[in-house]
């Protein structure tokens, strides 16, 4: 018999051995009822809270706006029930621009925004959504829950009586509808854009004239020619606003924003009050909401861009002379607001920092791999 088998099978019956003493003496008691165990506290003794969360979107863009609904829904799944939050469409109960003011000022406890939208306030509330030539959506990931990006922030943020969370990223998005093509730099002379923060700021620069407005307002303003280009997110939602009824060229890429994080910020002192199990939920359901709209857009996305094409649409890149002049006009921002803006510097510093090693080290697997297989893919075809 080998060593191993003896073993097994001596230990088998000295287990068997064993146990037939316990189980005979088990049998001869009467039995004992066993306490059954207590509801967990968190079920038992936690209070009921409602919240509203008051979303910068529109419900028809089903995946931007739908990150708050998954929020809420997995925070209630959580705390069964007793944590409910309502949620609001941008427009509903403040302005889609409002939502940050109101999260302030406690008149929600919470909402779902772009950090962008408030870059008149101050210019380092943009760098929570995306910068021109900044972080893609897998280095804002990395940036905020593993490098300094979520605690620089946060205490930024505090700042305004707020905490924030990572709440959504579209990827890199498109960059723009143009009711006329954009051939070489001085096509930008005079003309009128729809985009916010940093972008609007370097196309300003190159002669543009942006404009602010709601991702609701954009198609009538195209048009009826109030502006003369636009951008928005990507195929899947700028299909659903229909931009490609009303301007043919679609430009990529949209370098100021690629890897635009959308967010939720929480008032500070309702997120004080929270038991800690409630907040556990809601970093644990942002976290979802998160991971959810990036997936759900690189899904989503490529067949909208397909359907965009056969209805007209003509896709173009951006000139070169056009992305090389943007880039040393953002650098050349970034320079002027850093020297006078010390929540900017600080948070610019550290982006540009980790983005340094980033950019790198992606260079050699995901570029290469990406060239290779879209190679491979043209030549099956």
């Amino acid at each position: 018999m080998q060593r191993r088998d003896f073993i097994k099978q001596a230990g088998l019956g000295l287990a068997a051995a064993t146990a037939t003493p316990l189980i005979a003496q088990a049998q001869s008691q009467p039995a004992t009822p066993q306490p059954q165990p207590s509801p967990p506290a968190s079920v038992t003794g936690s209070p009921t809270i409602k919240w509203r969360l008051a979303s910068s979107f529109p419900k028809s863009l089903d995946t931007i706006y739908g990150a708050a609904e998954v929020l809420t829904k997995r925070i209630a799944e959580l705390t069964d029930g007793k944590f409910e939050i309502r949620v609001f469409a941008g427009g509903e109960i403040v302005p889609a621009f409002g939502v940050l003011d109101a999260a302030q000022q406690n008149t929600v406890e919470c909402c779902h925004t772009c950090g962008y939208y408030y870059h008149g306030k101050n210019k380092a509330f943009s760098i929570d959504t995306a910068i021109p030539f900044g972080l893609n959506a897998r280095q804002m990931n990395g940036w905020y829950y593993y490098g300094d990006g979520l605690t620089l922030s946060r205490e930024f943020f505090a700042k305004y009586s707020l905490i924030n969370f990572p709440g959504g990223n579209t990827g890199t998005q498109m960059g723009g509808w143009f009711r006329k093509e954009v051939k070489t730099l001085d096509d930008l002379k005079g003309l009128k854009m729809r985009i916010p923060g940093f972008g609007a700021e370097v196309f300003s620069a190159l002669g543009a004239v942006p404009q602010a407005l709601p991702g609701g307002e954009i198609y009538p303003a195209l048009e009826r020619g109030a502006i003369d280009a636009a951008e928005w997110v990507g195929p899947y939602d700028d299909e659903k606003l229909g931009f490609y009824k009303v301007a043919k060229f679609y430009y990529y890429p949209g370098w100021w924003e690629p890897g635009p994080q959308i967010s939720f910020y929480v008032n500070k002192e309702q997120w004080e009050k929270l038991p800690k199990t409630y907040q556990a939920a809601f970093e644990v359901a942002a976290m979802e909401a998160n991971l959810r709209m990036l997936a759900a857009y690189d899904a989503k996305n490529p067949p909208a861009m397909q359907r965009l094409v056969q209805n007209g649409t003509q896709l173009k890149r951006y000139p070169d002379d056009v992305m090389k002049a943007a880039y040393e006009a953002a650098e050349k921002i970034y320079a002027e607001e850093s020297a006078k803006n010390p929540d900017f510097k600080k948070l610019y510093d550290s982006l540009r920092t980790f983005q340094q090693l980033s950019d790198i080290w992606l260079s050699l697997p995901e570029e290469a791999m990406a060239n290779f297989m879209q190679a491979q893919m043209r030549v099956k075809k």
